[in-house]
């Protein structure tokens, strides 16, 4: 089924006010055909070898046969627990096209020591190492928390006389330092197409083969995909990208917050990907669109802000499932093919509207930068400002500790906001084992007062990362960590997963910090009991 889309009240004004002027300029005809100089002269250049994702359906075709005997292959060997260790979209579209097909698929986008043993362990239900296919996935090839999950399997493998070569299967760009590694060493790697940055990638290798080999149909997801492509290629009032752009890009004043709610449809996890898409290719510059990611109940949908636009995500988009609580929003339906296809065409048209680069991440490499400066230089922890209920606290400005309370840091960190500032929540821990930490974004909401958005860390990093340096400085940072015993070497590198995620949260602490913004962090000594302490101190 291909995209349908509702508007009703400011929303829609808003659309036609804005579609004439992105007709007569061809924009969606323009994008289909490769025009690099939709985004003006200063991204001409970049834009026009990030392009090719317009053709991903086509191109990735043949990859499908490839990827089912691969699969067929494996699971004739009795391998038929498929881990994926890939950091934003290289993790982030595979993860819901395998939940939205009821496919298992693990994914590995964390340093938490604990998380990666977890992985790499496996469990009586999927089975265990024995049964397990690693996918590497990594566009640069370089990527260091995919790095060092690779060399932590393919010591695991070998002590259970397992050749990795066997049992890893890479994704990555032609060329790539990960892809001449690979082929030396004998494993199966599937290239793909280096016009394709890697958030726009959900069609190409990074998204296809870790979820075909979990059992996918990607078959199709292409043909989903295909049946859209007219769409959203004509410059027509009915082209659902354009639609879709000129609701979350439009206006004037243009709402910068953009809530993303599943209500009510058979595709899981959407709003997470389109985080990372919308966020990365907009935020920049001092602009951007912020995605929030909400549940039906929470703050922001019962009382929606005025900076924020919300889009739902819904089985049928017509006006039968319109209530009075829906007023002024946008509805979606169609298949996740289709979703994927609109999205990106939306996302690009929006860059233009901003007058930004949308296939850039200028800011992503700073907290990368800081990262490897201080595991090079590995500094002693400084104290924490103080300590309370087990929970150490720092604080980017003394004056946010001020209160000597958990609860009254944070009061002091949402009196920092200004009135179209949003918090967000980062919580660098064990997500296997601390899932309930995700709700903290729920009361941090309404106790602010503003939109809050959640990320665990590391892989916001690869996303999010980008709109909170680069973006309008209006936001707020509380930063989660998790002391704990579990640790884990990585084989041939100075550094284990635990001081790497501790490295990856300071560092960016440190970034955001010299961007001006503030920046409060919580280390849980006693994780599974502080996190009560936490959402007491939230509420």
């Amino acid at each position: 089924m291909s995209l349908e889309i509702h508007l009703t009240g400011h929303v829609k004004s808003v659309v036609q006010d804005t579609l004439p002027g992105l007709i007569a300029d061809l924009v969606a005809s323009g994008i289909t055909a490769g025009d690099a100089s939709l985004w003006g002269p200063d991204a001409e250049a970049g834009a026009s070898d990030r392009l090719g994702w317009v053709q991903a359906v086509s191109i990735s075709r043949p990859l499908v046969p490839e990827i089912e005997a691969l699969r067929a292959e494996l699971v004739a060997r009795g391998v038929t627990r498929v881990v994926l260790a890939g950091m934003g979209g290289s993790s982030l579209a595979p993860e819901v096209i395998a939940q939205t097909a009821g496919v298992p698929l693990v994914i590995l986008d964390s340093t938490a020591p604990s998380q990666v043993l977890a992985a790499i362990d496996g469990d009586a239900e999927a089975g265990g190492l024995e049964q397990t296919v690693l996918v590497v996935s990594s566009k640069s090839g370089s990527t260091v928390e995919t790095d060092s999950a690779k060399r932590a399997f393919e010591a695991a493998f070998r002590d259970l006389g397992i050749d990795p070569a066997e049992r890893i299967v890479v994704v990555t760009d032609p060329g790539s330092p990960l892809d001449e590694r690979a082929r030396a060493d004998g494993y199966r790697v599937f290239t793909a197409d280096p016009t394709v940055g890697g958030r726009y990638s959900a069609l190409t290798a990074f998204g296809l083969v870790p979820a075909g080999l979990a059992g996918v149909d990607i078959s199709e997801l292409l043909d989903e995909a295909e049946a859209s492509l007219l769409e959203v290629a004509i410059d027509s009032a009915d082209n659902p990208a354009l639609v879709l752009a000129a609701a979350i890009a439009g206006g004037n004043p243009r709402r910068d917050k953009l809530g993303l709610i599943t209500d009510g449809t058979h595709i899981v996890g959407l709003p997470d990907w389109i985080e990372q898409l919308i966020a990365e290719s907009t935020g920049k510059d001092g602009t951007g669109i912020l995605p929030v990611v909400l549940l039906p109940v929470s703050p922001e949908a019962d009382s929606t802000p005025a900076d924020m636009q919300i889009v739902r995500f819904v089985d049928e988009a017509n006006e039968f499932h319109f209530r009075e609580r829906h007023e002024g929003e946008v509805l979606v339906s169609g298949s996740l093919g289709a979703q994927f296809v609109v999205w990106e065409y939306a996302t690009a048209i929006a860059g233009r509207m901003l007058g930004i680069d949308p296939f850039d991440q200028p800011d992503v490499e700073s907290a990368k930068i800081a990262t490897r400066g201080l595991l090079d230089a590995r500094p002693e922890a400084t104290d924490p400002a103080f300590t309370v209920d087990g929970v150490e606290v720092r604080v980017s400005d003394p004056t946010l500790a001020a209160s000597g309370t958990v609860a009254g840091v944070l009061d002091a960190l949402w009196a920092r906001l200004p009135a179209d500032g949003y918090v967000s929540v980062q919580a660098y821990v064990d997500r296997l084992r601390l899932p309930q930490l995700q709700g903290l974004r729920e009361l941090v909401a309404a106790d602010s007062g503003r939109p809050a958005t959640f990320g665990w860390g590391p892989r916001f990093l690869h996303s999010t990362g980008q709109f909170h340096k680069g973006g309008p400085a209006v936001g707020v940072f509380l930063q989660i960590l998790e002391q704990t015993d579990v640790d884990l070497e990585i084989p041939g590198r100075p550094f284990t997963f635990g001081e790497l995620i501790q490295a990856q949260a300071a560092g960016d602490a440190a970034v955001l910090a010299g961007h001006g913004r503030p920046v409060v962090t919580l280390t849980l000594t006693d994780p599974q009991a502080e996190v009560l302490t936490l959402f007491e101190a939230a509420q």
